[in-house]
């Protein structure tokens, strides 16, 4: 018996890794000899630099950068096991994380801190670059990156724009003399599921605005200055973003990797899962399971567990999600290969319990499901047969 064990981390509770462990435990308790490939994985947001950087043998290096409110940081990124391919999380440095809820800022919070950490990366001789762009706290449309790589943002007066995307009403020149020439000569992917447009009711500022802090007038406000972002941007480059899919990942950021890299946006678990190996994996599997910690219709929007069945079944694998709350819609993740989806919450309990008890829920949960799923291998004798 051959189970692959592939989930994302419940949040604020149990990184991916330490899902995979727990869930491995609860297999083993049921079969003791069941064959079990423990793939922890991510969708391009936090915790995807560390999945790669462990499964290929990689390592981290740690810098100062600044942070989303332009004051320092502990950030990092992490360096393949090849040597030669650099990833990098937007969200270690410009992330929502780094900012309690009482300090939010939209119209201030930057995207520097993310250009050096792709500037420092780039002068450490690195060419090849996974980004992953989920968590962020920014709305300024890249704008801070591309600063803290040299573009020089001005407005009427032939002053540099201050950071943030309550400055970009004022963006009149682009001049790119000292923007880094690096960059055209190295090869970006962007881990990123967001497909909306950078302006608009369904734009960065109107979609994820709310959740970064903005106010319904700070949300509009938002959306208008990105519209001239967008409009000098087309003038500088002849590359149209205000509905230009994807544009509108992370506060924007998505639209400036799209205009000034060469750069191609890709869904983030399929990165991952490229990385990881998982197709190789599935040979001869007879079971996989994944999990969030929260699964309801927008898993079927490129999150882990939809990414990791539809690999699973091209090969003919069943596919079984745990987790931490299930919600409305899910029965749409049935056409893509997945079996069953269970809640590892087993009796009544507070959010706050469930989260601190993560780890003994899912082995529970692991070990039950897998005894009934496998029970057709009962032995004549009675035994479990594995």
């Amino acid at each position: 018996m051959k189970i692959i064990i592939a989930p994302d981390s419940f949040k604020g509770s149990l990184d991916a890794i330490g899902v995979a462990a727990a869930i491995e435990k609860g297999i083993k308790a049921a079969f003791s000899t069941a064959e079990t490939v423990l793939l922890p994985i991510g969708d391009g947001g936090e915790g995807t630099m560390e999945t790669l950087v462990a499964a290929t043998g990689g390592k981290i290096k740690e810098m100062v950068v600044r942070g989303p409110l332009n004051n320092p940081v502990e950030a990092a990124y992490g360096i393949l096991g090849d040597g030669k391919t650099c990833v990098i999380e937007m969200a270690s440095a410009s992330g929502l994380h780094l900012i309690s809820e009482e300090e939010l800022s939209p119209l201030k919070a930057t995207t520097f801190g993310t250009g050096e950490l792709i500037r420092q990366a780039l002068d450490d001789g690195f060419t090849s670059f996974i980004i992953g762009i989920g968590g962020s706290a920014t709305n300024d449309g890249g704008a801070g990156m591309l600063q803290a790589l040299g573009l020089k943002i001005l407005d009427d007066s032939g002053e540099s724009l201050g950071l943030g995307g309550g400055e970009l009403h004022k963006a009149s020149t682009l001049d790119f003399g000292n923007f880094d020439k690096r960059i055209s000569k190295s090869r970006f992917i962007i881990a990123s599921d967001v497909q909306n447009p950078l302006t608009g009711p369904e734009g960065a500022s109107h979609i994820f605005g709310p959740q970064k802090g903005a106010s319904s007038e700070e949300v509009e406000l938002l959306d208008r200055n990105l519209a001239k972002w967008a409009d000098e941007i087309l003038k500088a480059t002849g590359i149209a973003l205000h509905d230009r899919p994807g544009a509108g990942a992370a506060g924007g950021i998505g639209g400036a990797f799209q205009a000034f890299f060469p750069a191609e946006m890709k869904r983030g678990v399929d990165v991952v899962l490229d990385y990881i190996k998982l197709d190789e994996h599935l040979k001869g599997a007879d079971l996989v399971i994944t999990g969030e910690g929260r699964v309801d219709h927008q898993t079927a929007f490129g999150k882990t567990p939809l990414g990791v069945a539809q690999r699973a079944a091209g090969k003919n694998v069943p596919t079984i999600i745990l987790a931490g709350s299930v919600g409305k819609g899910t029965e749409v993740l049935h056409e893509f290969g997945v079996v069953s989806i269970h809640s590892i919450i087993n009796k009544p309990m507070t959010l706050q319990e469930s989260m601190e008890n993560a780890s003994e829920l899912l082995e529970y949960s692991a070990e039950q499901i897998v005894r009934a799923y496998f029970f057709h291998h009962i032995h004549e004798k009675g035994r479990l047969f594995v």
